[in-house]
């Protein structure tokens, strides 16, 4: 059974190596700064939010995400990060927590939750494209 819920100060060093292997899967390294600044801030629960999968009392996945006001309607929740372990996958865990941002999101009275993924990301789309619709944009950016 997959329960989910907040992170724990106890689940720092599990959600740290979940963080970095998503960090990895999309070929990006982050400072060790960067994790202690996000770990604060999901402890804080203000601006950007994190929930965990629990499988067995051991953390099998997370996910980050926040509200933000939308220029054309309500608010908007963007699901910004979603890794499961690689012994969890294929068990729910990932359905499961878009299932409770969505929850989240309807509870912030948000009339949308929405995220990216890579086009190559093929295992993630299978799942993505049971529960969302694939919308027609494409992706810019300028990195500063």
């Amino acid at each position: 059974m997959i329960a989910i819920g907040p992170l724990e100060p106890a689940d720092r060093t599990t959600w740290q190596e979940l963080f970095e292997g998503y960090n990895t899967f999309y070929e990006r390294t982050l400072p060790a700064e960067t994790y202690d600044e996000k770990w604060q801030a999901f402890q804080a629960n203000e601006n950007i939010h994190a929930l965990c999968a629990r499988a067995d009392d051991k953390v099998v996945g997370i996910t980050h995400f926040f509200k933000h006001p939308s220029t054309s309607g309500p608010d908007v929740c963007y699901l910004q990060d979603l890794f499961t372990a690689p012994e969890a996958r294929g068990r729910g865990v990932g359905r499961a927590l878009i299932e409770a941002v969505t929850d989240w999101a309807k509870q912030q009275n948000c009339c949308r939750v929405y995220w990216h993924t890579s086009e190559w990301n093929d295992t993630a789309r299978k799942l993505y494209d049971q529960i969302a619709e694939k919308t027609p944009f494409v992706h810019y950016r300028i990195v500063l």
